[in-house]
């Protein structure tokens, strides 16, 4: 790995152009401008990682299957004894989203060489296609079988670790369309009030906002209506990014 020059930045994808250098900054220029372009799919993004979290917590037996964080948290809650929680629910989650961050790294490197609208559009095709089965799934299966709870766990925390992968390799800041935690920490330690600046203050503010708006649409989809809707929605959403995004990047 390269270490940064004096006068460069480091970026996601490597140290940007040092400033000052015409051809450089206007590279620098057109790179940030691409990552603003990509704020609005992130954020939609984001609304189906709260849809999908309303799913499998409020639906499928306690589990994540967006949110790893929680999963692990839950595994342990679950092997202290605690009866609301399943450690076999969370270690599929688990499985099947390292499963699907594997498989999002190899497509990465799969289309290296291509144009990027063209990895981007084949990883939210993906993404799409296995929330619309899992849809359909849960719309024809027995609810009460436990093999379609973990049938749907499994299928949704692959999507979601593919996403993760993607978005990941992306390496947008405080955009990671899962997690808050460090969104959350960046909000307030680069406020005012920890002595800072407001430093990109409202794609992280909109990062909250599009997770609670996920999660409450979602949440009240369940709490009403059977689990293939809110499923079908966060599949529809993620497909329409699929066209949305070739013009994004």
């Amino acid at each position: 790995m390269s270490a940064t020059a004096p006068g460069e930045e480091p970026g996601p994808h490597g140290p940007l152009p040092a400033r000052g250098e015409p051809a450089t900054e206007a590279a620098s220029d057109a790179a940030r401008a691409a990552e603003l372009r990509l704020l609005p799919v992130l954020l939609a993004l984001t609304v189906v990682s709260g849809i999908i979290d309303a799913v499998s917590f409020l639906g499928l037996g306690h589990v994540f299957t967006a949110n790893m964080t929680g999963n692990v948290a839950v595994l342990g809650f679950a092997a202290a004894g605690s009866g609301e929680f399943s450690g076999a629910h969370a270690l599929v989650s688990l499985g099947a989203f390292l499963a699907g961050s594997a498989a999002g790294g190899w497509a990465a490197r799969i289309f290296a060489g291509r144009a990027r609208r063209a990895w981007l559009r084949a990883a939210f095709t993906a993404e799409a296609a296995l929330l619309a089965a899992a849809a359909a799934f849960s719309a024809t299966a027995p609810e009460t079988a436990a093999a379609t709870e973990y049938t749907l766990v499994a299928v949704t925390a692959l999507a979601m670790g593919l996403r993760n992968a993607t978005v990941r390799r992306l390496g947008v800041a405080d955009m990671t369309t899962t997690v808050l935690t460090m969104t959350l920490t960046g909000l307030a330690a680069d406020s005012p009030l920890g002595g800072g600046r407001s430093v990109r203050t409202v794609r992280r503010v909109g990062s909250v906002l599009a997770l609670l708006a996920g999660a409450l649409l979602g949440g009240w989809l369940v709490l009403r209506h059977d689990l293939w809707l809110p499923l079908l929605i966060a599949a529809v959403m993620s497909g329409i990014l699929v066209p949305t995004v070739s013009g994004r990047v």
